[in-house]
């Protein structure tokens, strides 16, 4: 009877072994991707290493894929985010205006999917952070050209980066060509139909999985300068551009700021200043179901 019941044991711990689901395994590669579409805005994926930007960041939901757009896999206590258009990866240093305090961040993830975001970091950033309650923070964010070189290189192949044979979920994009919305800026890249793509997990045999340095958690603090918010609705070159900008929105309350361009002079159109997070997304919802289609939150 004991060696039954021994025997019985065995078989049981041998299919929960067995029923134990695959640690999820990565393949970092570089992602640059065609132009995107998310709540009526397009995003035009773009390289850039001397991008010096504002925004509001937000947290990660916690339903976030097992894998990144550029498949690395997802670590909610790893000092990642996503970004709309940068290369990935990329490594910019992010500032907590409200705060602050600074840190190194790892752009590999394609979002975030609300436009009025300019980035969404994971848990452990905004606790590092220190992001307010409600997940929403002025950030200043600054690419690095240097260490972001070095981390394209090695992430396609550079003496970094330690390749083992396996078989891998990946993420893939599927894509599909779509007219740009009317009035949409192409954003210097030409004109003519803009792709739309998604990023959709899905198990795929892959030759290789690359692993890449784990950013060390090094906060710094600097003066904090929260700032005012602004909702920048196109810079123009000609004032009559800029008036029928205007008119598209009506009585939304927007206004031309004549702004000098080294020796030439733009019209900037704008709404705000806002003092609440929750009036510049309204006014941002706004402005694109009037059908402006680039509008951008900057902190000044």
């Amino acid at each position: 009877m004991n060696r039954a019941r021994g025997t019985l044991l065995i078989a049981l711990l041998v299919g929960l072994a067995g029923c134990q689901k695959p640690a999820t395994v990565g393949n970092p590669h570089f992602v640059l991707g065609e132009a995107w579409q998310a709540e009526g805005v397009w995003h035009y994926p773009f390289q850039s290493f001397e991008l010096n930007a504002t925004g509001l960041a937000a947290v990660y939901p916690k339903d976030h894929p097992a894998l990144t757009t550029d498949g690395e896999v997802y670590d909610p206590a790893a000092l990642t985010a996503a970004h709309q258009t940068l290369q990935l990866p990329a490594i910019l240093r992010l500032t907590n205006l409200d705060t602050g305090l600074q840190t190194l961040v790892r752009i590999n993830d394609r979002g975030p999917s609300n436009p009025a975001r300019v980035l969404a970091v994971t848990p452990r950033v905004a606790a590092l952070l220190q992001f307010p309650p409600a997940g929403v923070a002025r950030v200043r964010l600054e690419v690095l050209q240097a260490e972001s070189r070095d981390a394209a290189d090695n992430i396609q192949g550079g003496d970094a980066v330690r390749i083992d044979v396996s078989t891998a979920p990946r993420a893939a994009v599927q894509q599909e060509s779509l007219a740009p919305p009317p009035g949409t800026r192409d954003g210097g890249r030409g004109a003519g139909p803009a792709p739309s793509a998604r990023v959709v997990n899905e198990a795929v045999p892959v030759a290789a999985t690359r692993v890449v340095r784990r950013l060390p958690e090094s906060v710094t603090r600097v003066a904090a300068y929260p700032g005012t918010i602004w909702l920048r609705l196109g810079n123009f070159s000609r004032v009559e551009y800029a008036r029928m900008q205007m008119a598209r929105i009506g009585g939304l309350g927007a206004q031309i700021e004549r702004v000098r361009n080294g020796r030439t002079i733009d019209y900037r159109v704008s709404m705000g200043p806002y003092s609440r997070v929750p009036d510049v997304d309204e006014a941002f919802r706004r402005v694109v179901a009037a059908g402006i289609n680039d509008p951008r939150i900057v902190i000044e």
